[in-house]
Order: structure tokens, then sequence, then C-alpha cells
């Protein structure tokens, strides 16, 4: 009787260290990242109080923040805020989608592939500011056009990642499942999916963050809400607190995604032995 309240118990002490433990890292990574951003302030703001810099040119943080409270206070701030995450959440999915379908063809196909990715190579090294006037014309200004920009710049991270993750699986866990008889959909699912993974993973947030680059874009032109938009305004009107509480804004929320895709990476890729698992 004993061992089995032993057997039963042993687990869930076992999860509540494990949660102390990671409670733990994250408040120290937490404290030590947050070193050199509260010098930063501080000697800008020490910078501002002594006159180093022009006031005009960049205003003291706390200008910046008293200006972002007042518009929060408002009723201002959260339609720029939702608006500009509602561009990047559906012109994530959108690009994450197309860049899965047309990365997994590619990358498991060599002739897709010589078909292919020449023309999306090309065409990812057009700048995003280029396609703003063509994507106006086609689609207006509205939010479609938007949104479509931000797909933009979040596909090709993603698709280039999941191919070349695809092509880099090493030869030989291929042929153990042919030794195994695999059918083809069996291949994909217990050894290219996995073994893709971690830079599919990789492709995924390196599409996210610009994602919110291309969302800067397609604010900065033919927007009349977001925090692009504020930064526009900010500098038609002579107000560097609005474009610099912008700009922290932007950082604010990019960090905060990229941790969500972070931790989402770190669980599904718990299977793995490498050194930050081990730490």
């Amino acid at each position: 009787m004993s061992s089995r309240t032993e057997t039963a118990v042993t687990p869930s002490v076992k999860e509540k260290k494990n949660k102390k433990t990671t409670l733990r890292t994250w408040n120290s990574n937490l404290l030590l990242g947050s070193v050199i951003p509260v010098l930063l302030l501080v000697v800008w703001e020490y910078a501002s109080r002594a006159g180093w810099v022009a006031s005009h040119l960049l205003p003291a943080p706390t200008t910046v923040i008293e200006e972002i409270t007042t518009m929060a206070q408002e009723g201002e701030l959260w339609g720029h805020i939702g608006i500009t995450l509602y561009r990047v959440f559906f012109g994530f999915l959108a690009g994450s989608a197309v860049a899965v379908v047309l990365g997994a063809a590619t990358g498991y196909n060599k002739t897709i592939h010589r078909l292919l990715d020449p023309m999306l190579q090309a065409l990812r090294a057009i700048p995003s500011l280029a396609w703003v006037p063509l994507f106006v014309l086609w689609i207006g200004i509205g939010e479609a056009s938007k949104v479509t920009l931000v797909a933009v710049g979040v596909f090709f991270p993603v698709y280039l990642n999941l191919t070349s993750g695809i092509q880099g699986i090493d030869r030989k866990l291929i042929e153990v499942g042919r030794m195994y008889n695999f059918t083809s959909l069996q291949q994909i699912r217990r050894i290219i999916l996995p073994a893709a993974l971690p830079s599919f993973l990789v492709g995924i947030r390196s599409g996210l963050s610009l994602g919110w680059m291309f969302v800067v874009a397609a604010e900065l032109l033919g927007a009349s809400q977001g925090l692009g938009y504020l930064m526009v305004f900010g500098q038609n009107t002579s107000a560097p607190e609005l474009v610099i509480g912008s700009i922290i804004l932007f950082a604010i929320f990019g960090k905060l995604t990229d941790e969500i895709l972070k931790r989402i990476e770190k669980r599904t890729l718990r299977w793995q032995d490498n050194v930050e698992n081990a730490s």
C-alpha cells in the first residue's frame, strides 16, 4: 500500500520541482536580460536631464512613457496596437501556411525544387518597400494589402528554413526507413518531420520577426491606424516622443510574440539532447 502511495506522489513532487526550477531559471534570465536595457534607460534619462542631447531630438524616457500612458488612458493607443497585432497575426498565418506547402514540396521533391526555388530566391531579394506600391495598385489601400505584405515577409524565412531542413536530413535516416519498409507517408511522419522540425521552428521565429518589420513598411504608407502610422504622425507633427514610443512598443510586442514562439519551440524540441536542455 505504501509503495503505491509513493509511486503516486513521486511524479507530482517531480513536477513541482521542475516547475520551481523553470520559474527560477525564467526569473534569473529576466533579471539578467534586463540589466543592459535598464542601464541604457538610466544613461538616456540622465543625458536628457543634463542637456547633453536636445530634448526635441531625443526626449527623456519619462517623457516618452508619459506620452504612451496618456494615449492609453484616452483609449487611442489600444486601437493602434490592436490593428497592428491583427495585421501581423493574419499575415503570419497566411505566410506560414503557404511557406509550409511550398517549402515541403521543394525540399522533398528535386524536380519541384529546380522548378520553383530559383524564382522564389529571386523574389526574396526584393526589398519590402518595393512591394508596397504594387500591392496598393493590385489590392488597394485596405487591410488586404497590408496583411499580404506581412505574409510576404513571413513567407521567405519559413520557406528557406523548412527547405534546407528537409534537404539537410541525413541520408542514413532515409535508408533506415527503407530497411523497415516505411511508406512515403511513414517516412514523412516518422523521419522527415522530426528531423526538419528544428529548422522549421527557427524559420517560424525568423518569419515572425520579419513580419514585424514588414508591418512597419505596410503602415508607413497608406494607413490611418497602427503603430507605424503613429510613427509617421509623430514625424509630421514634430513629436519625437511619439516616434520613439512607437518604436519601443514595436520592440515590446515583437519580443513578447517571439518569447511565445520560443517557449513553444523549447517544449516541442524537449526530446533533443543539446546544451540548452542539458543546462
